[in-house]
């Protein structure tokens, strides 16, 4: 299936293209499509099950949100490489034992990005990096208070909610 590709947009984060290609009926198409690195989150638990969420200011979902530690896979970087960057940037945490949860497509009608989920457990301290366009505050919460929380629809962040979901199968 050959396609013609032409960028309408180059950003620091997404690039955004017009994609004329065509369809497995044969049917010809033009789409918006938005490509993205991808990202990785994390669900981080403690020993007591309580997990790590942010809660974390994005314009874009109208305001605060809670969040797993996560963000964008850097060029060349292997997605459990940016769970444990994240995880230590946003989160102030390191971990001893890393389980992949599994991956999802976030917006798969007009965007690639995929999102590896990480569980993390045997956590330590390390000094958070913030960046300063991040506003951030980080919270521990019981594993079944988030969960309660996801269902109840307090947190309705995708990875999130699919993160501590996948992750309830492995306590």
């Amino acid at each position: 299936m050959s396609h013609n590709i032409r960028s309408i947009y180059e950003g620091k984060v997404i690039t955004l293209n017009i994609e004329s290609l065509s369809l497995p009926n044969g049917k010809p198409l033009d789409l918006e499509v938005v490509r993205h690195p991808g990202g990785a989150a994390v669900v981080a638990l403690d020993d007591a099950d309580r997990v790590c969420l942010l809660r974390q200011y994005r314009h874009a979902g109208g305001g605060w949100l809670w969040e797993l530690p996560a963000g964008k896979i850097d060029p060349g970087e292997a997605p459990q490489s940016t769970a444990l960057r994240e995880l230590a940037e946003e989160a102030g945490l390191q971990a001893g034992d890393w389980r992949k949860l599994g991956e999802c497509l976030t917006t798969p009608g007009f965007c690639d990005e995929v999102i590896h989920l990480y569980l993390a457990r045997r956590l330590e301290t390390v000094p958070a990096q913030h960046h300063e366009h991040e506003l951030i505050e980080v919270h521990w919460l019981a594993f079944e208070e988030a969960l309660k929380q996801v269902r109840d629809g307090t947190i309705n962040d995708a990875k999130t909610m699919l993160g501590l979901l996948l992750a309830e199968s492995h306590l």
